[in-house]
């Protein structure tokens, strides 16, 4: 019965990897060689991971480290993308773009997770959209306003990390489309 069961979730896991590298999708990636040892994902705690939403934000899930000691943890989310953007005169013809241009822009989500008691370390939600990484493109007038041309939006890529403090390169790295 065992050995059934070690098949058929073997066939799923293959299936899922299969279906999600076809459409580009997100790759988690470790390395138990950039974390304290005994490092491990505790128990009930849900598996890192990061969701593309409809809007082309980033989501990526709260989870819990066990075995990590007293080491805190930098956590970054960086998402990039490109765009058509339009800006707009508010006053005489609002409904007509001035000025337009191809831009790449990005938005982030940094923070340290700093480890509780008994060696878990909690590490909270990221996300970043491109509304937010929008708030910082400019228009040549100050008073125009920015807007993303509709159906030009692209999600170029994101990387999230989990660098663990003394350690030179991730123990969790996320990538996507």
């Amino acid at each position: 019965m065992k050995r059934l069961l070690f098949v058929l979730a073997s066939a799923l896991l293959a299936f899922f990897v299969t279906s999600t590298a076809a459409q580009g999708a997100v790759e988690v990636t470790t390395d138990p060689a950039a974390a304290p040892s005994g490092t491990h994902l505790a128990n009930r705690s849900p598996e890192p991971t990061c969701v593309v939403n409809a809007d082309l934000s980033v989501d990526c899930t709260n989870f819990v480290l066990g075995g990590v000691g007293n080491t805190n943890a930098d956590v970054l989310l960086v998402a990039e993308y490109s765009a058509i953007v339009d800006c707009y005169n508010p006053g005489t013809n609002p409904n007509n773009p001035i000025e337009s241009h191809e831009t790449t822009f990005a938005d982030s989500d940094a923070f340290t997770a700093v480890p509780s008691r008994n060696g878990q370390l909690r590490v909270d939600a990221a996300e970043a959209s491109p509304e937010t990484g929008l708030s910082d493109q400019t228009c040549p007038n100050p008073n125009w306003t920015p807007t993303i041309r509709e159906g030009t939006l692209t999600l170029e890529s994101f990387t999230y990390t989990l660098t663990f403090a003394g350690f030179d390169s991730p123990y969790i790295t996320i990538t996507g489309p």
